[in-house]
């Protein structure tokens, strides 16, 4: 049996435009020749899904899955929101959040090389789909919350059924109160970080340069005064910064009367527990990635040439 290099499944990789793990397959079943590894992914229906690789996909859907103390979140992206429609793409959105969950995993390679229910590995499972449907489609990011004691709650906005949705939310409550008493608690706040769209669930856990920022902004405002008192004006600033921004300072979209905190110590004197946010994980369909404006006259003169 050859030796499958990672030198020489970048090679079969550089060549097909293929999926690293289909590569690596595709080399160990033709025992490490490239050539008939070029076959076997044609065969494969893979070489046509290399063909849309270069598209950019930033529409598809974001799905959540949890199961008491843990849960996961995870973006499969496609070309255009009509296949993110499509029943066979939600299919395979369910089929590989559920695979997620299984493993616990917050690794995409891991996650594309898991296996895919009904045979082969997950990442077959998206090729394939690719060369069925005709759009290229991508497993963007996957990520896994979990806490010792309490739950993981979930929330999915603009939902097409079954935790799959444009914006999909976990958030890790640590109690030792019982399950159901949290949930009711745990969806709220869930909803309100799909609503709010924290930068960090405490101020000690904003990006260092994101406050680094703000303190240049509240010193250029307030240039020329004293050393002394810019230092308290620029306190004072970030103060109301992490208020706006920091999950557990923002006032609780459900009772803005309360900040989060508040409504989470209330609802912990509620249940008989003390509650905590342990963290929390926002998903947001295509954030990040740049669309491509395309010209579609130009398009249809293209293929008509």
């Amino acid at each position: 049996m050859a030796t499958i290099t990672a030198a020489l499944v970048k090679e079969l990789r550089d060549m097909t435009g293929a999926g690293m793990m289909d590569c690596k397959t595709a080399l160990n079943e033709t025992n490490g020749d490239v050539e008939a590894a070029v076959d076997w992914l044609r065969t494969k229906g893979l070489s046509k899904a290399a063909k849309k690789a270069d598209r950019v996909a930033a529409e598809g859907l974001v799905a959540v899955r949890t199961d008491g103390n843990r849960g996961i979140v995870l973006e499969m992206n496609a070309e255009t929101d009509f296949v993110a429609r499509n029943e066979d793409f939600q299919k395979l959105t369910d089929a590989v959040a559920g695979v997620a969950l299984s493993g616990n995993t917050s690794d995409v390679e891991k996650l594309a090389g898991a296996a895919y229910p009904g045979g082969g590995t997950v990442s077959e499972a998206i090729s394939n789909a690719i060369a069925t449907i005709g759009e290229n489609m991508t497993l963007r990011r996957v990520d896994a919350l979990q806490v010792g004691q309490g739950i993981v709650a979930s929330y999915v906005h603009n939902s097409v059924g079954n935790d799959m949705g444009r914006i999909g939310v976990l958030v890790a409550l640590e109690s030792s109160a019982a399950a159901d008493a949290l949930a009711d608690i745990g969806r709220k706040v869930a909803m309100h970080v799909a609503a709010s769209s924290p930068v960090a669930l405490e101020g000690s856990q904003v990006d260092p340069a994101i406050v680094e920022r703000e303190k240049n902004v509240l010193a250029e405002k307030n240039a020329g005064k004293p050393a002394n008192v810019m230092e308290k004006i620029i306190e004072s600033g970030l103060k109301s910064y992490f208020k706006e921004v920091c999950l557990v300072d923002q006032a609780f979209i459900h009772d803005t009367s309360k900040t989060v905190n508040q409504a989470v110590a209330e609802a912990g004197k509620a249940a008989g527990g003390e509650i905590k946010i342990a963290g929390y994980l926002r998903y947001q369909l295509g954030e990040g990635i740049e669309k491509q404006e395309s010209d579609f006259a130009a398009e249809v003169a293209g293929m008509a040439g």
